[in-house]
């Protein structure tokens, strides 16, 4: 039996609604971290739905390290005003500008890379993986394995977030987008640092 105390906790955890925290409570026997977890599970599939609507509202978020030598802006796109406002949305763009600054992305989307970046990557990894004596067979499936360490340590969307990397960036814009319910997208960012 589901209480009235388990319900307002898992609200205040996740944003949801009560209908859906107490169906998620039912589902799970009262376990509040299973509960959680399958809220967000749902929300996660939700904001996958809503990836092609209009994102025309948003705000700009920014960082510039203590120091002064590194600097961020990146623009964040939603469908709404109101949203925009939210401060788990003010949030998201805080902490997206922090990741820049820390993990300097290069590109936002795989799609942006292009062509002849990823032909000369390829072409390296594979000169690498012969140097080390690895046989003829193996070497384009080690190369493509190392293309993909590429892509998450060049593109934003795929990298590991800096506070949780368990999560890449685009798991943590898609979970914000569940708990906001609007598409939320990452529209471009630009990176700063004197002497770079």
């Amino acid at each position: 039996m589901t209480t009235t105390e388990q319900i307002k906790r898992l609200r205040a955890m996740t944003g949801a609604g009560m209908m859906d925290v107490k169906k998620a409570l039912d589902e799970t026997g009262g376990d509040i971290d299973r509960a959680s977890a399958l809220l967000r599970e749902r929300g996660i599939a939700k904001a996958g739905k809503k990836a092609d609507r209009e994102a025309r509202e948003g705000l700009v978020g920014s960082y510039v390290h203590h120091n002064g030598k590194v600097g961020v802006l990146v623009e964040v796109n939603c469908e709404t005003d109101f949203v925009a406002r939210n401060d788990a949305f003010k949030e998201l763009a805080r902490n997206l500008a922090l990741h820049i600054a820390m993990a300097d992305p290069t590109y936002l989307r795989r799609e942006d890379v292009p062509a002849e970046a990823i032909e000369t990557e390829r072409q390296a990894l594979r000169a690498e993986a012969l140097e080390e004596g690895k046989p003829e067979a193996i070497v384009d499936k080690m190369v493509e394995g190392r293309i993909g360490k590429f892509f998450a340590e060049n593109v934003l969307l795929e990298q590991p977030y800096i506070k949780d990397d368990k999560k890449t960036i685009e798991h943590l814009v898609k979970e914000t987008a569940a708990t906001l319910g609007e598409n939320v997208q990452i529209g471009r960012f630009s990176r700063i640092a004197i002497g770079d």
